[in-house]
């Protein structure tokens, strides 16, 4: 039995021109060869499976060829390059910093490095994974990286660039790999499915290079896996069930479900996306890049953003014309905030239905209207929380605009007829001065005609006394705006609110709401704050002046922390926003609590021998000179 080579391994590139998708390295890699102008230090970062070390390799092959070809790229006849293919170059050393991390073995290194070829011009080192060498590691590799042989060139490969110290990065040479395009993938492979035989869709390919993103390496081995599974025939079905890939026709019967408003249909088919083994979060994701796709397709410029097959394209193109824009902006918007609040749900099912059902009447709940001002697109309710439409709004929208009957209510007009009816409610309107007597007159019930348009000017109640109402202050003769109108109501209620009773200031009361204010912190477990509150003296100064005695610096600076949190405390229990709030530091209580003095030493050892003493004689005797 053949021994069975994986594609990543006997398809990678032996050439700058077979490297896939890195045309802006290869260009430069070429031209510095042609032209002798190479550096000593390579590095080489960017994401992984992106043709980092394969570079390097062909870089390495290139450089000592000894028949290099006018286009840059090795000839594979020569002496040193048919070693380098088969593995026996001894101008090529390949050190794997992962396994490789240590002083001692960068020191082995450097001692190799003062050796000349025997065969070549150069002698490379490649350091694949340069980011796992160790601090004393870079260091020890500092000196012979900044001032090699002349025979000697590093080329440091890794995929995490921040890891390497600037220090390193400053000697060397830096080429930033960039992820393989979907387009790139699809091309190479096709390329191979034609080598090797294997009949393959193109839906079937993009699904693999989707899956993948951007690493050829897993490509070519996710398309082994599949073609094992398959037999060598690999179609768009097949492919996504062995991906587990959610298929993109679920998404655009779920749009036709939610376009024609039929909510049934939508949580079917989420049903039977469920019941095929996906998760909620697996179908809002691929909901919202469904949307984001049909978002793509209404500008030609970003066309290209597009990253599927063709025959999708195309009906993602077709049923991009039957959405506006600003609806896909407004879905998108709720789908993003579904998803973020996805893990937080407890019952995920229904939180994902609840989305659905948004969705099929978005177009009911929210009207997008283009700001004539701005030009943005803004977000407007029909109604307004807590209103009925259709009830309230339609009668003023008749007597408003008479000219607007049969048209579809919009933000102005609503505006405009929440003005008249907040004008209508507000006691203190008054007809305007250069209103007619036949315009001011109100009829009787039975004399007014039925289909009579509301007026705010006629219908403004008047007092009961039959005096005219007095004029709002700052009131015109034209009729209220919608905002001056909720003023004036505004103005109205807050007149004839009840003022509340204060509660009078007793040194009782002040007592007891202090003990409760503390019992705030002694519930809560602060027992430093519940000590310092308890030694302050909460006393009444004047009627509506609380003063707190401190005993000593540091509590008064506490209370001074606390103050606002004390004052606001005793004004909503009294009732009585005119507190004032005093502080005031006792400072005989404050020399009490510090006590007397603190002896110097001269004066500890004095009261010392008063007490004892014998301590007196035995310094005598022993003839001691005390350093005080």
């Amino acid at each position: 039995m053949e021994n069975f080579i994986v594609s990543a391994r006997k398809y990678r590139p032996q050439n700058f021109s077979t490297v896939v998708g890195q045309s802006h390295i290869t260009t430069t890699l070429k031209n510095a060869i042609r032209n002798n102008q190479l550096a000593h230090a390579f590095l080489f970062c960017g994401p992984r499976g992106v043709g980092k070390t394969t570079c390097a390799r062909i870089l390495a092959k290139t450089i000592n060829c000894e028949n290099l070809q006018a286009d840059g790229e090795a000839c594979n006849e020569c002496h040193s390059c048919k070693s380098f293919n088969e593995g026996s170059s001894f101008n090529i050393h390949e050190l794997d910093a992962a396994s490789n991390n240590s002083v001692d073995d960068i020191r082995t290194l450097v001692e190799q490095v003062r050796f000349a070829p025997q065969a070549g011009k150069y002698k490379i080192y490649i350091i694949d994974e340069v980011h796992m060498l160790s601090s004393s590691a870079f260091n020890a590799f500092l000196k012979t990286l900044e001032e090699p042989p002349s025979y000697a060139i590093f080329i440091l490969a890794t995929t995490e660039k921040h890891k390497i110290l600037p220090t390193i990065l400053s000697r060397c040479q830096i080429f930033d790999f960039k992820r393989i395009t979907i387009q790139d993938t699809v091309d190479h492979l096709q390329e191979i499915c034609q080598k090797e035989n294997i009949q393959a869709e193109a839906d079937a390919l993009h699904l693999v290079a989707q899956k993948t993103d951007g690493c050829m390496r897993d490509s070519l081995s996710t398309l082994d896996k599949i073609v094992s599974f398959t037999g060598g025939h690999l179609t768009y079905q097949n492919t996504l069930e062995h991906l587990n890939i959610l298929d993109y026709d679920y998404f655009f019967r779920v749009m036709d479900a939610v376009l024609q408003q039929d909510v049934a249909s939508a949580l079917l088919i989420f049903d039977e996306i469920l019941q095929k083994g996906f998760e909620g979060d697996n179908f809002l994701n691929g909901w919202a890049e469904f949307l984001r796709n049909l978002l793509m397709c209404k500008e030609e410029k970003v066309l290209h953003l597009l990253e599927v097959s063709g025959n999708l394209k195309d009906r993602y193109k077709q049923l991009s014309g039957k959405i506006s824009p600003a609806w896909l902006i407004t879905a998108l918007h709720l789908l993003n905030d579904t998803e973020i609040n996805y893990r937080l749900a407890r019952n995920k099912r229904l939180h994902v239905e609840m989305a659905l059902i948004k969705l099929c009447y978005l177009q009911q709940a929210v009207t997008l209207v283009s700001d004539d001002q701005s030009g943005e697109v803004v977000k407007k309710k029909l109604v307004p929380d807590g209103a009925t439409p259709q009830q309230l709004r339609a009668p003023f929208a008749q007597a408003a605009s008479p000219k607007s009957a049969g048209k579809p209510a919009t933000a102005a007009s609503i505006a405009q007829n929440e003005s008249a009816r907040l004008t209508i409610e507000t006691p203190a309107a008054k007809a305007t001065p250069a209103a007619t007597p036949a315009a001011t007159a109100t009829p009787p019930p039975a004399a007014r005609p039925a289909a009579a348009p509301v007026s705010p000017v006629s219908t403004a109640p008047r007092p009961a006394t039959g005096t005219p109402a007095a004029k709002p202050a700052g009131a015109t003769g034209s009729k209220l705006t919608g905002l001056a109108a909720m003023k004036e109501a505004l103005a109205a209620r807050q007149q004839t609110a009840v003022v509340q009773q204060t509660i009078p200031i007793t040194a009782g009361a002040l007592a007891v709401y202090w003990e409760e204010f503390i019992d705030i912190f002694r519930q809560a477990n602060k027992m430093t704050v519940v000590s310092n509150l308890q030694l302050a003296t909460v006393k009444l100064l004047a009627p509506e002046e609380i003063g707190i005695s401190s005993r000593n610096i540091v509590q008064f600076r506490f209370m001074e922390e606390e103050k606002l949190a004390i004052s606001e405390f005793f004004k909503k229990k009294f009732n009585n926003p005119a507190i004032i709030l005093t502080l005031q530091l006792d400072e005989s209580q404050q020399t009490q609590d510090i006590g007397p003095a603190p002896m110097s030493s001269r004066e500890q050892f004095q009261a010392m021998i008063e007490k004892y003493p014998l301590v007196k004689e035995l310094k005598d005797k022993l003839n001691m000179e005390l350093d005080f």
